[in-house]
């Protein structure tokens, strides 16, 4: 092999080692942020994010399904946050990810009825369903999912694709 190709898989390897360092500290930080807003252990959850045609649907469920406190816990938040989106509130993401958190400003500057959410009880958790008429707005909330996926890591989940 020669030493400009060694060089470079060398190069290749320092910078994928930094991108792997760089995502782990961001899931450790997202982590942190997200215990002291998010009641129910992250740890013991799995957040599902599917876009869908008209918007998305984020679920949190527990990853074990006797786990009857983690999933009131869920409930109870889930409840509570979408309470929040309704009146324009995303002050809870915006705590754990970060104000420059990709598609959340147009959330947050969403004009009444522009966006509507939409939380359910299901079995091991909530979901909420979030639905927009605007390309803008649907573009919005799939960056939004796509952001929350990278920064939770192992702990979400992509959803199968709703048509």
């Amino acid at each position: 092999m020669e030493r400009s190709s060694v060089l470079a898989a060398a190069a290749l390897l320092v910078f994928a080692a930094g991108v792997l360092g760089a995502s782990q500290d961001r899931h450790a930080e997202v982590a942190a942020r997200g215990a002291a807003v998010m009641p129910f252990k992250l740890s013991a959850t799995t957040h599902v994010f599917t876009k869908t045609p008209t918007g998305g649907i984020q679920q949190v469920v527990a990853k074990d399904p006797t786990d009857e406190q983690q999933i009131q816990l869920v409930r109870d938040h889930l409840s509570e946050i979408t309470a929040r989106f309704h009146q324009g509130d995303f002050s809870g993401p915006t705590e754990i990810h970060g104000a420059q958190m990709s598609g959340l400003a147009p959330l947050q500057a969403a004009k009444p009825g522009e966006l509507q959410v939409l939380y359910t009880a299901i079995p091991g958790g909530g979901q909420i369903e979030y639905f927009a008429q605007s390309d803008r707005m649907i573009s919005a909330i799939h960056q939004w999912f796509d952001a929350q996926l990278t920064d939770h890591g192992h702990d979400a989940a992509e959803g199968h694709e709703h048509h």
